[in-house]
């Protein structure tokens, strides 16, 4: 938790509560569903919640935007935003129901009033979002065309509408075939510990 306060020093002692609880309640979860390596357990804080925070540095999402989470998985990186953000509506959509019900139960027993799940591909998925964030689930390719039908066009916060991806390594063949406005933004700018060395945010416009 430390972790966390050292680069998000404003948090509420709400928030503080409900990160700390995520650290007991994924410890548990992973013992009945592999929601996260068994051996990575122990980096929880660094390799999952501070990294999927990492997506604040880029954005901070103004009240009001609705994002959905694709491939969440065990809720990353929709849960830590979501405790991070109160006033911005996560929906974290997976293909494999035993994780949405994970990640149903851990938003319940952490008090998430602002997040809901879902077990659907993402080419099935209706409604529409400001924003597609998601882990490196697959190529950003294929991840752009799932946002064609996903993405409002008109924009709320600083950064224009569309995709923040959290991926890793050299990019430059993955994004060639993008045809669209992409930055990429090294994590390790904003935080030092060595494993961010060649962790990215992605952004890439709708």
């Amino acid at each position: 938790m430390e972790l966390i306060r050292k680069y998000f020093p404003d948090l509420s002692p709400e928030q503080e509560a409900q990160f700390i609880q995520l650290e007991h309640l994924y410890r548990y979860w992973n013992q009945h569903v592999n929601l996260i390596s068994r051996t990575d357990i122990d980096n929880l804080y660094e390799r999952h919640i501070l990294h999927s925070l990492a997506i604040a540095k880029v954005c901070t999402f103004v009240p009001g935007t609705a994002i959905v989470d694709v491939g969440t998985g065990g809720g990353f990186p929709g849960i830590p935003l979501a405790v991070l953000f109160p006033e911005v509506s996560f929906h974290l959509v997976d293909s494999i129901g035993k994780k949405v019900k994970v990640v149903e139960t851990i938003k319940k027993d952490v008090g998430l009033t602002n997040v809901t799940a879902q077990q659907v591909r993402a080419e099935a998925l209706p409604g529409q979002y400001d924003f597609l964030v998601s882990r490196a689930v697959t190529k950003a390719e294929v991840q752009v065309r799932w946002a064609q039908h996903l993405i409002k066009q008109e924009s709320r916060n600083d950064l224009p509408n569309g995709l923040l991806l959290l991926k890793g390594g050299d990019l430059r063949q993955e994004l060639r075939p993008i045809h669209r406005v992409s930055y990429t933004f090294p994590i390790s700018d904003y935080f030092e510990e060595p494993f961010f060395a060649t962790k990215l945010v992605v952004y890439i416009s709708a």
